[in-house]
């Protein structure tokens, strides 16, 4: 229901400078600028107060960013021509319609590489201080990945990048410059002229539903809200299964997790869309092949992704090792096509205890809560994980994860739990002999050991993890452990096409009058900032860029 802040509201109509239609991290970014230009604001969810922020507090809190203070002090060499060359790799553009697109990739790198962090510092977001590697690519100078570490995680995560623009959106409810309005879902947009001059829809009923949860969509009002620009930020599909396989390029696998709350469901899409917008770039989504079941599920089929370090032996579902570069944290989107061209939508992590407590992150806020809760105590617990750590209990509540004494006795407790029979004991135990022998030459011509001896040149790898190598079968290290990997849904990158001004455009590449796109509903930027693949990193920094350049815009034009 309304959090009171704006006059301008009467029996359900409302009146502003800029109507905001959804109140994510792109939203908020966008609500709060508007308002620091001295514009009144109005901002309308479909979720209760207790989903501010939307997808963003759930979130690790990484963040791509070149060439910075961190990177320096552990030695990393980065700067913007690397970076561009990086992205532009691994985006892989290839449409005519990925023209505006090129143009906000180059105008992001030239934000990760110059203001991005400052502008952060500013609002009180601090970093911690060891960089990450992800996406680290494998195919060559020139294809996909990050040529050095850019995966800066904000300390607090994803709640701490959130909190200013929530703050400064407080502060205009305050002040009564800001109306921010929950269980209002936007169903049309209002339309005069050929401009869009605000949004229309349902009143919900109120919901006692926590963060994530599903809501309710009882409706028990009608509202209407004119303002001289609109941006819609509602973010991708990810939480909506149906759209995700309608889009999907190709056979999609039969059954998914979901990263994110079933309330990421895209809808308004379509809405914009019908006043003519253009909608590109479907089929480019990125999800991700490790993801395991939340045993304390929050929204329907909770998943979890894991952030493997490059040690544990990557099987399809018969148990056959992905060809390489396709090592655990080198490319997801590649790993994913290969996956599901088995026909099988699982995998397998085959690894021991030590790789397992050394290597095996999860992402979120929640599964982080040494990083989230900035407690440094807890966090140098992770130089020697043990106890009561999230990993260790997802090894001991988690459904995917299985544990042996030996080779033969974990691939009949794999086969046990996907009652399939797909994994040959026998292979299994030659493959694991062939890895233990290669670890034991000392040398080896295993690519996947060069590339663990390469990631342990980096001081944080080497820290924090990467296991230096060892047999998988050595009892000292032991269990072994398989964990059972499924698709896990997360992000759309492609969206409205927006121009750098993240004004929306029609199809014949025309600005809509008043209406403005960001975040994920606009690719991020241009419908599709990212191309085909993403540098990780990249999503956040990308509601925060995008979000900025559509309210900065739209304050002007009213």
């Amino acid at each position: 229901m309304p959090v009171q802040g704006s006059s301008a509201h009467q029996n359900g109509r409302f009146t502003a400078d800029v109507v905001v239609v959804g109140a994510g991290l792109s939203g908020l970014v966008a609500a709060a600028t508007a308002y620091a230009a001295g514009k009144r604001v109005a901002i309308f969810d479909q979720e209760p107060a207790a989903s501010l922020g939307g997808q963003a507090p759930w979130s690790f809190g990484g963040l791509f960013m070149v060439d910075t203070p961190e990177q320096r002090r552990l030695g990393v060499r980065d700067g913007t021509e690397l970076a561009l060359g990086d992205w532009m790799a691994s985006a892989a553009f290839d449409r005519p319609e990925d023209a505006m697109a090129r143009q906000w990739a180059a105008a992001y790198v030239d934000f990760a590489s110059g203001e991005k962090r400052s502008w952060l510092r500013s609002l009180g977001v601090g970093f911690f201080p060891l960089v990450q590697w992800a996406e680290r690519g494998g195919y060559g100078p020139q294809g996909h990945g990050n040529s050095v570490p850019r995966f800066h995680v904000a300390w607090g995560t994803g709640p701490a990048v959130v909190e200013p623009f929530a703050a400064k959106v407080r502060e205009g409810v305050e002040k009564g410059r800001v109306s921010l309005n929950f269980r209002h879902r936007a169903t049309a947009l209002l339309t005069s002229s050929g401009s869009v001059t605000g949004v229309c829809g349902d009143v919900l009923e109120p919901t006692t539903a926590v963060r994530g949860q599903r809501s309710t969509r009882t409706v028990v009002g009608h509202f209407e809200a004119e303002a001289g620009a609109t941006v819609v930020t509602t973010g991708g599909i990810g939480g909506n299964h149906e759209a995700v396989r309608r889009q999907w390029p190709g056979t999609p696998p039969r059954e998914m997790l979901s990263g994110v709350p079933a309330s990421v469901d895209g809808e308004f899409l379509d809405v914009v869309q019908r006043v003519g917008a253009s909608l590109i770039n479907g089929d480019r989504m990125w999800h991700y092949p490790e993801g395991i079941h939340n045993y304390d599920p929050v929204w329907p089929k909770h998943g979890i992704r894991i952030l493997p370090g490059p040690s544990s032996l990557w099987l399809d579902a018969c148990g056959r090792q992905l060809p390489a570069p396709l090592f655990p944290g080198f490319d997801s989107q590649g790993a994913l096509r290969h996956i599901v061209s088995t026909g099988h939508g699982y995998s397998w992590f085959v690894l021991n205890r030590t790789i397992a407590l050394k290597e095996l992150a999860l992402s979120g806020s929640e599964q982080n809560p040494d990083l989230t809760g900035k407690d440094v105590r807890l966090l140098l617990t992770r130089l020697k994980p043990r106890g009561d750590t999230p990993i260790e209990r997802f090894l001991e509540r988690g459904a995917d994860f299985v544990q042996a004494a030996s080779v033969a006795e974990l691939a009949g407790r794999m086969n046990d739990l996907t009652g399939s029979g797909l994994i040959n004991a026998d292979s299994l135990g030659r493959m694991v002999l062939a890895r233990d022998r290669q670890v034991e030459s000392g040398l080896g011509k295993d690519p996947q050991l060069a590339a663990i001896h390469a990631a342990r040149r980096f001081s944080v790898d080497r820290l924090m993890r990467v296991a230096p190598p060892h047999r998988l079968a050595d009892p000292a290290h032991g269990p072994l452990i398989a964990v059972r990997l499924s698709v896990v849904t997360r992000k759309s990158l492609g969206g409205l096409q927006t121009d750098l001004r993240s004004r929306v455009l029609n199809d014949g590449g025309q600005a809509i009058d008043g209406l403005y796109a960001a975040g994920e509903a606009a690719g991020f930027g241009g419908g599709g900032i990212h191309g085909y693949r993403a540098l990780e990193g990249t999503f956040l920094g990308g509601c925060l860029f995008s979000g900025r350049a559509a309210a900065r815009d739209a304050a002007l034009s009213v």
